[in-house]
């Protein structure tokens, strides 16, 4: 038995120093290879990670381009598909209903289904297919287009924080919804002119000239299918070469947990829902606002209308970083309500009045969404920011629709009224989410005593 032992030992130290020198030759293999490689190629090196960070900026361009082919084309839409204001706003509908339900399992499918590279790669397909479908008449598919567009902001945000740590990742964010607000702009200021171009070719305006249009728009979703598989093969090989993991999102979603959210985290959704019912619903509206009563061409209307996201490009990573340092997170939410509020009461001032709005919405941007960090533990972070988008789309959904059927019935005048008054609900949300009252549960609330949840809210 002792030989045997021995034997048996002196075997294990054997492996186990095999191990040791095969370890020893990876690294220095890998060093060797990362030292040979120039820096555009080299994964751990700046430039390398730039070219990543341009493929991934690049992931939702197409799909934030698509977005607003509505807005874009309000007049032609409602004139060649024979629609009203209220069958209008359904089409922003379409995209928020999926998303209700389903804004939930975007990461845990690209955590425990697909992975980060062949899940960003799906979601992009669906994008593109849905898309497709919709220039083919097919409106039901825009289903597609919206699980895809949310499920590739979520796969945006992993490779970020895959490739970019501490500081640098603010701005990876911030550079990130900049590219989304670029894609916006181009398609205020661009798809137009290419319905006209395809108009002056087929001789007349109607279904085919606005199917082309839309088609020819289909192609930067395209585009970022091709980004997508691109920055795989990146990934991939930079997995490949320093031996590193594919990245999760990290979301953990516990719908049991929504009975333990604070008070202030109810409070955040208000101001969430009430505030983005006022900005995307106005945009989706707005060029036929600005035609009708201030009488300007379509170029000119269209131009205007795409003033808030033209603002807010290079506005948000630059207030981002202006909230990162100084903090009071609160403070600048309760600003950009207050100055959004403020625009849409001056809307006669016109260029005065977009550019507030681009600015406020920007802000808003940076400092709300960090704000659910503050107010709840890191284990319900996935559950607290996917029903927060749930609650989002279901008021986008709604007040869409709303709109639409307010603008149809009553004149934009009342459909002022009815924006103003939820921006009023935001700013009340923002000034009780302020006061020490917002440091009580929700199960606090309901059981009528107050226990403190973390920090209070004029701390944040």
């Amino acid at each position: 038995m002792l030989p045997a032992f021995i034997g048996a030992r002196l075997t294990l130290h054997l492996f186990g120093q095999f191990l040791t020198c095969v370890t020893f030759l990876i690294g220095e293999v890998v060093a060797n290879v990362s030292r040979h490689l120039s820096p555009l190629c080299d994964p751990t090196h700046l430039l390398h990670r730039i070219l990543v960070l341009l493929f991934m900026c690049f992931l939702g361009f197409g799909s934030y381009f698509c977005y607003d082919n509505p807005a874009a084309l309000q007049t032609q839409v409602i004139q060649d598909m024979s629609l009203n204001t209220a069958s209008f706003m359904q089409l922003y509908s379409w995209y928020s209903w999926p998303n209700v339900f389903l804004c939930f399992l975007g990461g845990s499918l690209l955590d425990r289904v697909f992975g980060i590279r062949l899940g960003t790669i799906i979601f992009s397909l669906f994008v593109l297919v849905g898309q497709v479908g919709t220039t083919q008449g097919h409106n039901h598919v825009c289903g597609l287009f919206s699980i895809g567009g949310e499920s590739l902001a979520v796969a945006q945000n992993t490779y970020a924080v895959n490739w970019f740590k501490g500081k640098e990742l603010n701005l990876v964010f911030g550079l990130q919804l900049s590219m989304a607000r670029l894609g916006s702009t181009v398609n205020m200021n661009v798809i137009g002119w290419v319905y006209g171009r395809i108009q002056a070719m087929l001789g007349s305006a109607g279904h085919t000239t606005l199917g082309v249009t839309l088609m020819i728009a289909a192609s930067t979703c395209l585009f970022s299918l091709i980004c997508a598989l691109i920055l795989g093969f990146l990934d991939r090989r930079a997995e490949r070469i320093l031996h590193k993991e594919q990245g999760r999102t990290g979301e953990v979603i516990k719908l049991t947990d929504v009975k333990d959210f604070p008070f202030s985290l109810w409070l955040i959704f208000i101001i969430c829902v009430a505030y983005y019912v006022a900005i995307f619903p106005f945009i989706g509206l707005g060029q036929d606002f600005f035609i009708e009563k201030f009488a300007f061409t379509t170029v000119q209307a269209r131009a205007i209308n795409s003033i808030v996201y033209i603002i807010s490009a290079p506005a948000s990573p630059l207030l981002g970083f202006v909230v990162d340092r100084t903090g009071r997170n609160v403070l600048w939410v309760m600003l950009a309500v207050a100055t959004t509020l403020l625009s849409h009461m001056m809307l006669a001032v016109l260029c005065v009045c977009q550019c507030l709005l681009g600015l406020s919405y920007s802000l808003l941007a940076c400092a709300l969404w960090p704000m659910v960090a503050f107010v709840v533990p890191e284990h319900q972070l996935g559950t607290a920011y996917g029903f927060m988008q749930s609650i989002q789309n279901l008021g986008l959904a709604l007040m869409s629709m709303a709109a639409g059927s307010i603008l149809d019935l009553r004149g934009y005048l009342f459909l002022e009224v009815f924006f103003i008054a939820c921006l009023c609900l935001a700013l009340l949300a923002v000034v009780l989410l302020y006061l020490p009252y917002s440091r009580v549960s929700i199960t606090s609330v309901l059981r009528g005593r107050a226990e403190p949840v973390g920090l209070s809210a004029s701390q944040i």
